[in-house]
């Protein structure tokens, strides 16, 4: 009797951690698709130049770090990107992988950019990014983001 009921116990655990793993991996799913979305989005407005989805996309606390060691603040960065200063003629992004834990994102990848900034003319940069997103109530925005030259 103490088998049978130890063995009915035990499958009924079993069974419940299963539930909630699926439960807990379709969230985490669903999450990093939310900041893949965010990416996107993020790549593409800094291609047009999208100062409303760029104020959207960014903390007010943004922290923006360049290859070559220069911080920008969120307006400094849209700025830049609103005046020409940096202007990206495309961007691609590979080999990206992302990662969230709570209401915070890692993302990491290669960005190939043609660029054209005021005063330097036409470019092609290729950088390993580093993003971090966190989420606010509803909508996930870039924190930090480090890039470093990458061969």
């Amino acid at each position: 009797m103490k088998k049978s009921f130890l063995l009915k116990a035990l499958l009924c655990f079993a069974v419940t951690f299963m539930l909630h793993m699926e439960k807990s991996s379709a969230q985490n799913l669903k999450l990093i698709a939310e900041v893949t979305q965010a990416t996107e989005q993020l790549r593409k407005a800094m291609v047009d130049a999208d100062t409303v989805t760029l104020e959207k996309l960014t903390s007010g606390e943004l922290s923006y770090g360049h290859s070559s060691g220069k911080l920008q603040t969120k307006k400094e960065f849209i700025s830049d990107l609103a005046t020409g200063a940096s202007h990206f003629v495309s961007i691609n992004l590979t080999d990206q992988e992302v990662k969230v834990v709570g209401n915070t994102a890692v993302v990491r990848h290669i960005l190939t950019a043609a660029t054209n900034d005021k005063g330097k003319g036409p470019g092609i940069t290729k950088l390993g990014i580093l993003l971090v997103w966190v989420k606010n109530k509803t909508q996930w925005q870039l924190l930090a983001r480090q890039a470093v030259k990458v061969p």
